[in-house]
């Protein structure tokens, strides 16, 4: 009966030793679990998402994730962080900037990695550039407006613009500023008009439209969250749209889109997170941008081109990664 005894023991200690060779887990032999939060769900902070869950998937860390959506409501954001503190999470992601000014403000005792916020220290979430701030770093989607409109201006001789913004989200009005400046210099009028939500878009497009000869997009998620609603008021009219989202510009409507490639952002963002779940501190980790062409895209939309009487330089034609044609987008 002794040896029995004996020979089970032996056997489950080697099926715990294998089921633990199995699991994927941290250097530290760890299985985390991580808080995701977005301020909305659109094509470019989904795949910012699921980056990020790859990223740690392909480091082999074994992670559970409490997905959360606020929606695009600032008060369920909060309610959100709240969430994730009472449930004791490892890390939080928070995806666009007032999901990581809400959990910033809300939880003090764990990392908080941000990721697709335009202006992190504008939005007070980090003092400098060169560092984190306490519990809190991350990734910023900050997109060169100046050389976005030269494009624009070259491509579709436009001279009046039209900017339609969030104006109670921190990176869309630190974004408007950076448009302002560009216009000026540009010698562009510049026809703003604001929004609170994104059932306002398809009406603050037909209220300018007839006064502008194409409009651009910053990284607002609001007005992504209704782009299809933006897009169909200004191609009925042969306006053109540049879009800082070349994620969300994939399924056409869109002229130009060029800017980062989101969910190579989650991956990055992913790779952040990792170095703080092995234990590196957030104040320790510069907020990181991304510079590296390949994570980038830009592309353009023939078809677009051809609806609103508009031809390509060859250069620009050429430099595209992706392009519509036909409806068919294809991939250089």
């Amino acid at each position: 009966m002794k040896r029995t005894l004996l020979a089970l023991a032996a056997i489950a200690l080697v099926m715990a030793g294998c089921a633990k060779k199995d699991a994927k887990v941290g250097a530290n032999g760890k299985a985390y679990k991580i808080g995701i939060t977005k301020i909305v769900a659109h094509p470019a902070l989904d795949a910012c998402e699921k980056g990020v869950q790859d990223e740690l998937a392909a480091r082999g860390i074994s992670a559970t994730f409490d997905l959360q959506n606020a929606n695009g409501d600032v008060n369920t954001a909060t309610q959100i962080a709240s969430k994730f503190k009472a449930d004791g999470v490892d890390a939080v992601v928070a995806i666009a900037t007032p999901t990581a000014v809400a959990a910033a403000n809300s939880i003090k005792d764990k990392p908080i990695v941000f990721s697709a916020v335009t202006d992190p220290v504008g939005a007070g979430l980090v003092s400098t550039l060169e560092r984190g701030q306490g519990n809190v770093t991350g990734l910023s989607d900050k997109t060169d407006v100046l050389q976005h409109l030269a494009i624009f201006v070259r491509v579709a001789k436009i001279k009046t613009l039209g900017y339609i913004y969030t104006s109670s989200e921190a990176n869309s009005a630190s974004a408007r500023a950076d448009v302002e400046a560009a216009c000026a210099k540009l010698g562009l009028k510049l026809v703003v008009q604001s929004i609170n939500n994104s059932s306002e878009v398809k009406q603050a497009t037909e209220t300018i439209i007839g006064r502008v000869d194409g409009i651009y997009l910053t990284t607002d998620n609001t007005v992504y969250s209704a782009l299809p609603a933006l897009v169909a008021v200004a191609l009925a009219n042969k306006k053109p749209v540049f879009s800082s989202d070349t994620t969300s510009a994939i399924e056409g409507g869109c002229l130009i889109a060029s800017g980062f490639d989101y969910y190579k952002a989650g991956r990055a963002t992913g790779a952040i997170l990792a170095d703080v779940l092995a234990g590196k501190k957030p104040e320790e980790i510069p907020v990181k941008f991304l510079t590296d062409p390949s994570e980038t895209d830009f592309l353009i939309d023939l078809d677009v081109a051809k609806q609103c009487g508009i031809e390509f330089p060859k250069d620009i034609l050429e430099s595209a990664s992706k392009v519509i044609e036909n409806g068919k987008l294809t991939t250089k």
